[in-house]
């Protein structure tokens, strides 16, 4: 069917007017993409994405992925047209509280935005990241007879996104592991926020990303058959290569006073939108769509269902007939884990293992029960020992694979875990070394703003470290990360508490866990209950001594340094408690009587030791404790050495004891 350029101009111009009219009304918001963009936006959604606006989760649409968020109003505009639920009534509450337009869209709060984007080059990395899973989904659940998972990612991002770092590392796997259902356009309006372009950037992005690995074409963004030729070739074009478009666009376009000036990227056009919505045709009635817009979509839906309909004998068909394959599938889609403690073997109780170590042998037995979990890590596994056995590799000749080695890129592993995590289907985790957070940091908050269930295996987790030094000395990581909300932290103390570590960073499913272990070894803690240890951490925190007789001191801690806690209250007697504290957040989220029966309110007398920078410890204990922990940076000698240096040991848990007792 031809492309309907009168029909499809027309809703352009409108969707245009949307978002005049919602940045004015709001008095906040950016026009410069949505108005630059509505051809394209137009031929998207009225006519090339594969899509089901009655089931936005449909598991084979396509992918539309708006990396450039500030541009919200653009996809708000067409998701409302194109029929999801995405009512007038929302569309006028733009920026508003509570409402399912949001400044920056978020994957949580309205139908049809895939993920949340607007931090620069996340959307990018997303898009990677779906990309990836579309891959491994059709290659563990088509059949020579089904092909249930037929689909592309589509991205639409601007220079913003292609300075920033993340979308390099990102696009750079992309390239090289041959994404070719990847389709990342690129909104060439040669200006960014402060000035022209031309003012930061001088590189040929097209070849950039021919080196990378892409297929770059280059169009005209407002020629909507040009555009749609483009489309269709990168998306007929299975040459093991993602697609680049370069479209040039006009910012701002509509109006006159500020379109193709930098000016035109936030609100300053909104001032002259009255004029601007007369100059288009529209007419005085604010938030207008015509009755013709709506029933083109209308129609253009009713094809839609058509293939949908198609789709679904296939998938009945293909359920039938793969019984087990729909069974994991289903279990994907749900988010449902296996997760049986019993299944881990138990440890030796003369080992001495590295925490990292104990969670090599954890993981095994829990990836082989879930065999959707998939496992990465930034060119570190010799290190991070979190590779599957027998899980294969990820490569763009066997995308089944279930290791992937995202190369020396943390902030592009995350950002792709994120997008892994947003299809929907596979459950995500990456490792590097812990004080490497600090380059993950901003998609490991997006997963935490987005309730993701990614699994962070992050290891070399204090000064214990030891001969690297201060540079790869995680001190104030740890209590970094805690202040992040909705993420859960967990630091275990011995392999047993590994193993229950992981099993409840795997039994989450409403947002991401970070585990943080050790390089060096640790003993076993043979005189706390074995299935306290284990069970303990789900919890958060446990008693792993309980005193004998009246209580009159807390010793608190987590992972290498438990082990001193333990020791100080032996040497201290018996009214002495040590609780084990690996995860504050999971802690926290137990009942009162819960929390109260660990760390009762009557006892104030309470010290705490951890290698790092102590100050979230004081939540337990309070103005009245005392924290044995960290200031300053590490040191480079044996970790045993920088531990006795900076006082991290039994004998100054006792002497914080006794100034308190």
């Amino acid at each position: 069917m031809p492309l309907n350029i009168e029909a499809l101009s027309r809703a352009a111009t409108e969707a245009r007017g949307l978002a005049m009219d919602a940045v004015q009304a709001s008095q906040s918001g950016h026009l410069g993409l949505p108005l630059g963009c509505a051809e394209m936006g137009a031929v998207l959604y009225g006519y090339a994405l594969q899509y089901n606006p009655d089931e936005p989760r449909w598991i084979n649409r396509d992918y539309f992925v708006l990396s450039a968020g500030h541009g919200s109003m653009f996809l708000y505009a067409w998701l409302h047209m194109s029929g999801f639920d995405l009512p007038m009534s929302e569309i006028k509450r733009f920026r508003q509280l509570h409402s399912k337009t949001p400044g920056h869209p978020e994957f949580f709060e309205t139908p049809g935005v895939e993920c949340t984007t607007g931090p620069l080059g996340q959307g990018v990395g997303n898009a990677v990241g779906i990309a990836t899973a579309m891959q491994m989904a059709a290659a563990r659940f088509n059949t020579s007879e089904h092909r249930i998972f037929n689909q592309h990612c589509i991205c639409l991002a601007g220079d913003g996104c292609l300075q920033e770092g993340v979308a390099a590392e990102a696009s750079a796997f992309a390239g090289h592991f041959g994404l070719d259902n990847l389709i990342l356009i690129y909104d060439s309006n040669a200006v960014t926020l402060d000035a022209a372009a031309k003012a930061t950037q001088s590189e040929d992005t097209g070849a950039r990303f021919k080196a990378y690995g892409f297929d770059v074409q280059e169009i005209n963004g407002q020629d909507m058959q040009a555009f749609l030729d483009a489309l269709e070739s990168a998306k007929e074009n299975n040459n093991g290569k993602p697609k680049f478009i370069i479209a040039h666009t006009l910012v701002g376009k509509g109006i006159p006073e500020v379109e193709g000036n930098y000016k035109a990227h936030g609100e300053a056009g909104a001032k002259y939108v009255d004029a601007a919505r007369k100059a288009l045709g529209l007419p005085d009635e604010h938030y207008f769509v015509s009755k013709e817009t709506y029933d083109y979509f209308a129609e253009h839906k009713k094809r839609l269902l058509g293939e949908y309909a198609r789709w679904e004998k296939i998938y009945s068909d293909w359920r039938k007939k793969n019984a087990d394959k729909a069974q994991m599938l289903d279990d994907g889609i749900a988010r449902k884990v296996h997760v049986d403690l019993a299944s881990i073997p138990e440890f030796p109780k003369d080992a001495k293992l590295a925490t990292r170590k104990a969670g090599s042998e954890v993981l095994q037995p829990l990836a082989q029960a879930n065999p959707l979990f998939i496992s990465g890590s930034a060119d570190l596994h010799g290190s991070t020992l979190n590779y599957i056995k027998d899980g294969g590799d990820f490569t763009r000749d066997t995308p089944a694979g279930r290791n992937i080695h995202f190369g020396i890129r943390e902030h592009g592993m995350c950002a792709i875990m994120n997008g892994i995590s947003y299809h929907g289907v596979f459950r995500a985790s990456g490792a590097t070394f812990l004080v490497f957070t600090d380059y993950c940091r901003p998609s490991i908050r997006l997963a935490a703003l987005s309730k993701l269930p990614n699994i962070y295996i992050f290891t070399h987790d204090s000064i214990g470290v030891g001969e690297d030094g201060p540079t790869h000395e995680p001190v104030e990581t740890v209590s970094s990360v805690r202040v992040m909300p909705q993420i859960d932290v967990i630091r275990p103390a011995d392999p047993e508490e590994t193993a229950g570590a992981f099993a409840a960073a795997m039994e989450r499913i409403d947002g991401p866990t970070l585990l943080a272990l050790t390089r060096q070894t640790v003993p076993m803690l043979n005189d706390v209950d074995l299935a306290k240890r284990r069970e303990g951490v789900a919890r958060g925190g446990y008693i792993a001594k309980k005193e004998n007789g009246e209580l009159n001191l807390i010793i608190l801690s987590c992972g290498s340094e438990l082990q001193h806690a333990l020791a100080a209250a032996k040497e201290l007697g018996d009214g002495v408690r040590v609780v084990s504290m690996p995860c504050f957040e999971r802690f926290n989220r137990q009942s009162a009587e819960y929390r109260e029966e660990v760390l009762p309110n009557e006892c104030r007398k309470r010290v705490a030791i951890e290698a790092g920078v102590p100050d979230t410890w004081y939540q337990y204990v309070g103005l009245d404790g005392k924290i044995i922990g960290l200031h300053r940076f590490g040191l480079s000698a044996p970790g045993a050495e920088v531990m006795k240096e900076f006082g991290i040991d039994a004998q100054h848990v006792i002497e914080a004891a006794k100034s308190l007792v």
